[in-house]
């Protein structure tokens, strides 16, 4: 990853007149077409009937200060539990951002919090490994059934990793399609691939005949040293949302997921002939090529580097001939990396196979 390439501030502070939507759209159709156009002209490259599928949840402010004993550490405050729990992940202070705490634990720990809040460490999220931790906040005097959505707006700030230039408000981090949850729950890391669109773009969309179909997927924290494959995420596809896929499906509309999170929460909620039915809980669904797609046609997603897992769902969806050849295109014409950069539309050809490519 060459280090110009990286996008360290958000599009609309690049310059004035600046907004959300001042970043590049390349757009790969199958495994020999790649074009790069403004983000501004994705409404001329959608069709009637199409539908994009969006991921509502907001961002949390999941970022939060802590020590242990006499360690200076950062809590990422990633996804909340069904029983009041939220998985974590312990960082240490690291220039500018932060680096991943290799200690892990231990069980039994306990972090001092701001404003009298205290993290207890339970057990690791999953067996055999320990970057997140379930863990229980309390407040003094007296424990608190949940704190953290209280002790994150008071006390939070946005995640951020050291290729940013700089810490950014909390409105930065949010979609335009961001509704926040009643219980306080949310992504840790912003649901990046409907960053561009602005309330005038979802219009002009709309007024072309695209629709709209709404999900929830809460993202858990990335891995940025150990490109490890998601977690467990708490989703939910409506019954509203289930028919408007199905019924694009059966008139011939294109089904185009913002984001890998709403390929994730759909592809979970449809069965084995791609029927989508009202689902919620919990997915541990990793798409790959192998598994495959069942529901998506397209995807519209950012730039992800060289080893990330989310490359898989790219092929899953396009075929690594057109995976390889956008992210070419995308090194040759210099295009930015990241939550604040360009973004890519991944689309089926639907005159060819893309498996036999």
């Amino acid at each position: 990853m060459p280090p110009q390439l990286l996008a360290r501030i958000p599009a609309e502070q690049r310059g004035p007149g600046r907004g959300r939507d001042d970043v590049r759209l390349l757009v790969s159709r199958g495994c020999e077409q790649v074009s790069l156009h403004a983000f501004r002209e994705l409404p001329g490259l959608l069709r009637a009937g199409d539908v994009l599928v969006v991921n509502t949840s907001a961002t949390l402010a999941a970022a939060v200060d802590a020590r242990l004993g006499g360690e200076d550490l950062v809590v990422h405050f990633s996804t909340r539990g069904d029983d009041g729990r939220w998985a974590v992940e312990l960082r240490e202070p690291a220039g500018d951002g932060t680096t991943r705490r290799r200690a892990g634990g231990p069980a039994g720990a306990s972090l001092e919090l701001p404003g009298g809040y205290r993290l207890a460490l339970e057990e690791p999220l999953a067996a055999g490994a320990d970057r997140l931790w379930w863990a229980r906040a309390s407040a003094r005097p007296s424990p608190a059934a949940d704190g953290v959505p209280a002790l994150l707006r008071t006390y939070g700030r946005p995640i951020r990793y050291a290729y940013t230039q700089r810490d950014q408000p909390l409105s930065a981090y949010q979609t335009v399609f961001a509704v926040p949850a009643a219980d306080g729950a949310g992504s840790a890391e912003m649901p990046s691939a409907g960053r561009p669109f602005t309330a005038e773009l979802v219009a002009r969309l709309v007024s072309r005949g695209v629709q709209f179909a709404p999900l929830v997927l809460h993202t858990g924290v990335a891995s940025q040293e150990a490109h490890e494959p998601p977690y467990p995420e708490r989703y939910e596809v409506s019954a509203t949302t289930a028919g408007l896929v199905n019924a694009a499906r059966a008139t011939g509309g294109r089904v185009i997921a913002v984001g890998t999170t709403a390929v994730r929460a759909l592809e979970s909620a449809a069965d084995a002939r791609g029927r989508v039915r009202p689902a919620a809980g919990w997915t541990d669904l990793v798409v790959t090529p192998e598994r495959g797609v069942r529901v998506v046609d397209g995807l519209l997603t950012g730039l992800h580097e060289p080893e990330a897992s989310h490359l898989l769902m790219l092929e899953a969806v396009a075929g690594r001939a057109a995976v390889r050849l956008g992210y070419a295109e995308a090194r040759a014409r210099l295009c930015l990396w990241h939550e604040f950069g360009d973004v890519h539309l991944l689309l089926k050809d639907e005159n060819r196979d893309h498996m036999h490519c």
